[in-house]
Parts: C-alpha cells; sequence; structure tokens
C-alpha cells in the first residue's frame, strides 16, 4: 500500500483512534483480513464473520507487525474504530486510488472473468507495473483490499468485478472508479439469484454506465446484450469479438492438435498471429478482450500477440493441464461452472482428445434456479454430440440430470454413469483408466471436485495398463 500514517487513515474513514500512541506511525505493508498474514506495517481489518470474530486476533496481529487495527470497538491495542469495518477498508481504498493517478482497468461478465484478467495483466505488465485481483476477489471486500496492494510504483490497475444482484457493480466501481470498462458476455450464470438474463445484462451494463466521458468501454461485439450496452454510456466504445465489425477482432481462428487456439489478431493500428499457451477456443475471447484493453493503452499488435503467446495460467484450477508420467492427461477446471464454461471446458476436451480416450468428470452447476434441470440435461447431451469417450456425473440430483442427458441424446450415453461422490468417481477412474487418456474435472466450486484431479495426480503408478 502507498504509505500512510495511522491519523490520515483515521481521517479517511471517518474512525477514532484508540491505544495509539503515536499517530504518525505509517502503515506500509498490505492490509489484510487474515491475521495469519500480517507482515511488518500492514493494516489488520477485523471483520465479524459467521463463524470467527477478527477482533478476537487483533492482539496477535499487532505482535506479528501490524500497525494498528481497523476495528468497531477498542481491542486493547493501536486501533481505528470505524462504524462499520466493511465501509471503512472501501472508503480507504477509493482514498489510495485516488491518490495514486493509476489507469484502472474495471472488468465483469458471466463467464471468463478471471482467465480474462490474468491475461490483461500479463498483457499490461510488459509496458508498466501492474497490480490485478488475485484469483477470484472480485466482491466487496476482495476488490478493495486489491487496490490497497498497490504502490507509488502501480501505472495499471486491474480489478476483477463479480456481481449477485442488481446494484453490486455499480457499487465495486463507485470504490475503485475504473477509466476502461470491460463486459464479456452476458450468461446463465446466477440466474437463478438474477431472474433472467436481461437482469444479468442490467447489472453488468452498471461498469460502462460509471465510466467518465474520457473513460472507454470495451465491449463483446459478438454478444448482443453486451454490445447493446454502447448505449448506456458516454465513454468511447470498442468493440472486439470475432464479428467483421469488431474493432478488435480474431480471423482464421483454429485449434493445434494439442487443443491450444491459435488465430490472427488484427487491430486499427496492425495485424499478429498469435498461439496461445491456455487451452480451448473459449480463450479467443478473452484473448481479444485483453487486446482491446492493450490496444487503448498504447501498445502495439506485435506487442500484445507476443504477450498473449506467452500468458500462462495464473489462477488454480482453471483448465490447468498436467501430463502424467504414463501419458494420463489431467484437466482440472474444478474452481467453478455455469452453462457457458461447461460447454467451453468439454468443447476443449474434444479437442484436446483427437485420438484419445477421453473422460469428463462432471457434477453441478449451481445456482441456475428454474434452469437447473435443462441446463444440466444439456451438458450432458452435449457430451454425447462432441463424442467423448465417458461421461462422469458426480453427485445427487443434479449429477443424475446430466446423466439422463447423456444417456437420451443416444446410444453413446450408455457409456455415462452416475456416481455418488468424489471418492466414488477416484475409485472408478483408478480402476478404468488407461495410458493417453485424457480427464476434465468441472463443477461448481461448492462440489469440490478438484480432489478428484489432485487424487489423480498422486496416484499415477495405480493406473491399469491396457
Amino acid at each position: 500500500m502507498i504509505a500512510l500514517s495511522l491519523a490520515e487513515i483515521a481521517s479517511v474513514v471517518g474512525g477514532q483512534t484508540y491505544d495509539i500512541p503515536d499517530p504518525s506511525v505509517q502503515v506500509t505493508g498490505p492490509t489484510v483480513i487474515d491475521s495469519r498474514k500480517v507482515e511488518g506495517g500492514s493494516l489488520f481489518a477485523a471483520f465479524v464473520g459467521e463463524h470467527v470474530d477478527g477482533h478476537d486476533y487483533a492482539r496477535q496481529a499487532v505482535e506479528a507487525g501490524a500497525a494498528a487495527v481497523l476495528a468497531q470497538r477498542p481491542v486493547g491495542v493501536p486501533a481505528i474504530v470505524v462504524e462499520d469495518v466493511q465501509t471503512a477498508l472501501g472508503a480507504l481504498a477509493r482514498e489510495v486510488v485516488r491518490r495514486l493517478g493509476a489507469t484502472l482497468v474495471g472488468l465483469t461478465g458471466s463467464a471468463g472473468k478471471t482467465s480474462t484478467k490474468d491475461l490483461i495483466a500479463q498483457v499490461l505488465q510488459r509496458k508498466a507495473p501492474t497490480v490485478w485481483t488475485p484469483g477470484s476477489l472480485n466482491n466487496e471486500i476482495g476488490l478493495p483490499l486489491t487496490a490497497l496492494t498497490a504502490t507509488e510504483e502501480t501505472r495499471f490497475l486491474v480489478l476483477e468485478m463479480g456481481a449477485r444482484g442488481i446494484g453490486h457493480i455499480r457499487y465495486l466501481a463507485d470504490l475503485t472508479p475504473p477509466r476502461i470498462g470491460l463486459v464479456l458476455n452476458v450468461g446463465t450464470a446466477h440466474i437463478g439469484e438474477f431472474g433472467g438474463r436481461e437482469q444479468i445484462a442490467q447489472a453488468k451494463g452498471e461498469l460502462v454506465e460509471g465510466l467518465p466521458e474520457d473513460g472507454t468501454a470495451v465491449l463483446n461485439a459478438d454478444d448482443p446484450l453486451v454490445r447493446a450496452m454502447a448505449s448506456r454510456t458516454k465513454a468511447k466504445v470498442i468493440l472486439f469479438g470475432e464479428s467483421g465489425e469488431a474493432d478488435v477482432r480474431a480471423e482464421n481462428v483454429r485449434l493445434t492438435d494439442t487443443g491450444q487456439p491459435a488465430f490472427r489478431l488484427r487491430t486499427p493500428s496492425g495485424d499478429s498471429d498469435v498461439t496461445m499457451r491456455l487451452y480451448g477456443e473459449h480463450h479467443v475471447s478473452n484473448a481479444l478482450a485483453a487486446a482491446a484493453v492493450a490496444h487503448e493503452l498504447g501498445m502495439s499488435a506485435a506487442e500484445i500477440a507476443i504477450a498473449l503467446s506467452e500468458a500462462d495460467s495464473l489462477s488454480r484450477w482453471r483448465m490447468e493441464v498436467t501430463e502424467r508420467p504414463d501419458g494420463v492427461t489431467i484437466v482440472n477446471d474444478a474452481y467453478n461452472a455455469n452453462p457457458e464454461s461447461m460447454r467451453a471446458a468439454l468443447r476443449a476436451l474434444a479437442a484436446m482428445g483427437r485420438g484419445r480416450r477421453t473422460w469428463a468428470v462432471l457434477g453441478k452447476m449451481a445456482e441456475l434456479g428454474d434452469e437447473a434441470l435443462a441446463e444440466h440435461d444439456a451438458v450432458g447431451r452435449l457430451a454425447v454430440r462432441l463424442n467423448v469417450g465417458k461421461l462422469v456425473a458426480v453427485g445427487g440430483r443434479e449429477a443424475s440430470w446430466l446423466q439422463l442427458g447423456a444417456y437420451n441424446e443416444g446410444s453413446w450415453g450408455e457409456e455415462s454413469v452416475h456416481v455418488s461422490d468424489a471418492q466414488a468417481a477416484v475409485d472408478l477412474l483408478r480402476s478404468e483408466l488407461r495410458p493417453g487418456d485424457v480427464v476434465l474435472v468441472k463443477a461448481s466450486r461448492s462440489v469440490g471436485l478438484e480432489s478428484v484431479a489432485e487424487a489423480l495426480l498422486r496416484t499415477e503408478g495405480e493406473v491399469t495398463a491396457r
């Protein structure tokens, strides 16, 4: 964080100081909400959770080196006491961003946010020091914590913004006002909470509504609901996509023999070829979004293409590809799932599995509301149409819908299996995998299917050769 004294912080957040002998002491380390992550000069924000009260760890945090605690009551150690810690954290982030003078890039969408954010970060950091959201910490706590990691050297701040309802993104954009706002897509993720795609579009479009006149809205030309957001902003609009009308677009899109996308990148400033290290054609759209942002910030097509071609996945369990010594490939995409990302992952599996036997180990997609039955059925059917070798549906009711969809799609569906839990899936795969197989593991975060991938990577010697 940029250095601020405890007195300055108290003034910014409207708090009172307690047990602080010297208000001129500066916070120079990160702001954290876990006392185990305190570093020298940190600010420890004490949140009251469902099971843990951060105030109980205030003394431990100060003894570990925290300069003070941001708290809702005096805690017997140096503290800035406020009415609400979350509100205060947001106010502090807003002030730090104002002082920084860095260019803020905010992005949202129903699918691909984290992968795209990671791509943007890897491209922009070639131009200047860049800070970005770690993992998926994209809510009202994670976003200000990310902003507070910026230092005086930071020139670009890339912030992922999630939403579970109308007004959420407006709130986040107010905390850290972006100059560039990127909307990737409007899908069905969290549709059960929003009530419909139109409501999702309304929420995602809040990002571009708040952009300044000298800002830029980067919109997906291939998604009608996103493209329509151009009418909701006073900022300049740049379109990306495969549409011929896109300002930044891809031509000659194809997949390599290993399932990695390649294409010709076309921008207003020039063209260049891209071959990505990431897996799956869905990353083309993500890469174009990152390219549009980088183009707006002055990077050439050649610079962008090199950066995209060398970019890796920075976040765990997102199309994380590992090949075992016996040639079995495990694709761990188990961080989360929605219908759009499920379809993209299955298509990537089909591309990677050319000439090899493929397995789709799939579980529940959460928060789909009344659409849950139809969407799970459709994913099971798609697995059949893509000729995935075997579907292993893991879990309860939703998994049975996946399996039923596969079975009803055609005779191949008889190869689908419904198992009760992750351990049952591991046992099945251990007994039936053979060298050269490709295994995709994917479900919503609550299912915890990453344990399947991790177990298979620990037991490579147990594969039966056939």
